[in-house]
């Protein structure tokens, strides 16, 4: 691939310092322990880049502290009250809404088993994604905003009927839950149905800069489709 080869370039050139690549797919990461070494990463990738038709976005690339945070893969990471905390970004919180929104419009005349069994998959497989970072309040969240799109669902289906009568027919008490959205066969998967479980990740506490960075690939040039390149550098010193 393109980028093969990076890790080994940062690594002759900052021997003995806190440099970092991380890489998934196309998307990348670097850190560093100083803003100056950071810097020094960002000019040596964009060579390396550029070498092998590939460009470093400047409107895309910007360099914030730790503390600030940043986004990747659909997460949040920032440091709070001395500690890392992981999250599910804004950004996928969103997609997920709209997502579930979509299918809920289009059910309008759908039986509530096809509903339940559309949405099952969309809800587990976000939720097992974001399962190993600090998501249990999203879930929640997530869990009563879904809820009150499915109450607005049926309200439209019935709307000659009361509350009480719209409840009774869709929501079923459960032995662990007590209302949910349910036929006698199928259960709505809450988001919070899925327990965290947490995994050690990278740690940023020496590197309180991150220098996020988008690449464009010139079109035919390596690869068969244009693709996003991301990287963070920071470092241990916040500039004035």
């Amino acid at each position: 691939m393109a980028l093969d080869g990076m890790e080994r370039l940062l690594k002759e050139h900052f021997p003995g310092k806190k440099v970092h690549l991380i890489r998934f797919a196309d998307d990348f990461l670097v850190t560093a322990d100083s803003q100056e070494t950071a810097l020094q990463c960002k000019e040596l990738i964009a060579e390396f880049l550029h070498e092998r038709g590939l460009e470093l976005s400047e409107e895309k690339t910007k360099v914030v502290h730790i503390n600030e945070g940043f986004d990747f893969l659909g997460w949040n990471f920032r440091k709070f009250k001395g500690k890392l905390l992981i999250q599910p970004s804004k950004k996928a919180i969103a997609a997920i809404i709209d997502k579930v929104r979509g299918i809920i419009k289009s059910a309008k005349t759908w039986k509530q088993e096809d509903l339940i069994k559309t949405l099952n998959p969309v809800i587990k497989g976000w939720a097992m994604y974001h399962r190993t970072v600090s998501a249990s309040v999203t879930f929640g969240k997530l869990d009563w905003i879904v809820r009150n799109m499915l109450k607005r669902w049926a309200k439209r289906r019935h709307n000659n009927k009361g509350k009480k009568w719209i409840a009774n027919k869709y929501w079923h008490q459960t032995f662990s839950r007590k209302q949910v959205f349910k036929t006698s066969t199928l259960t709505l998967e809450n988001f919070s149905d899925t327990k965290i479980q947490y995994r050690k990740f990278i740690k940023l506490d020496a590197n309180p800069f991150i220098d996020t960075e988008y690449s464009e690939q010139r079109p035919g040039v390596f690869l068969s489709k244009q693709r996003s390149i991301r990287m963070f550098l920071h470092c241990a010193h916040k500039s004035g």
